[in-house]
């Protein structure tokens, strides 16, 4: 098995496409690491991407060594893993979706709110999954909704959307 020294999830195969060896890929985030030449760890072994396209139900892979249906249905619910280093540096206010996990929430008073315990994308944003002991709070991670992130000082500060 390739060994990442701090390994971040780019990417979930959900299922095989087609009969060439094609597998769909749900995205990390916005999916910028799932293109061409991107060499990720996947089923515990490096495969370069050899080829990668957008649609609207996230994105068609060619990996190297997965020439046909089942080979791809093998790969089945494997990420695609990438060494922290290997990632491309995030922009202005671009964070990679992996840090957010485990930041505390806060409203705009300081009052605790939860933890983010996952996320997940939908076709407008992702959706950050803040979680307390009495509840899990569904807040898009958007600049109205989320108006600061310091992963240096493990907090956000959420807005909730009004029911």
């Amino acid at each position: 098995m390739a060994e990442l020294d701090d390994p971040v999830v780019i990417g979930t195969i959900t299922a095989p496409h087609g009969v060439r060896g094609t597998v769909r890929v749900r995205p990390a985030g916005e999916g910028r690491h799932l293109r061409e030449g991107v060499v990720p760890v996947v089923g515990g072994r490096r495969r370069r991407i050899m080829k990668a396209r957008r649609t609207p139900k996230g994105f068609l892979v060619d990996l190297e060594d997965v020439p046909d249906r089942s080979r791809a249905e093998e790969l089945r619910g494997e990420d695609l893993l990438l060494d922290r280093s290997e990632l491309d540096a995030p922009g202005e206010d671009e964070f990679y979706v992996a840090d957010l996990i485990g930041l505390r929430a806060v409203d705009g008073e300081g009052r605790e709110l939860g933890e983010v315990v996952e996320t997940f994308p939908t076709p407008a944003h992702e959706v950050l999954v803040v979680r307390s002991r009495r509840s899990a709070l569904y807040v898009p991670f958007t600049r109205e909704h989320v108006p600061e992130v310091e992963p240096g000082a493990g907090m956000i500060v959420v807005r909730p959307p009004e029911e």
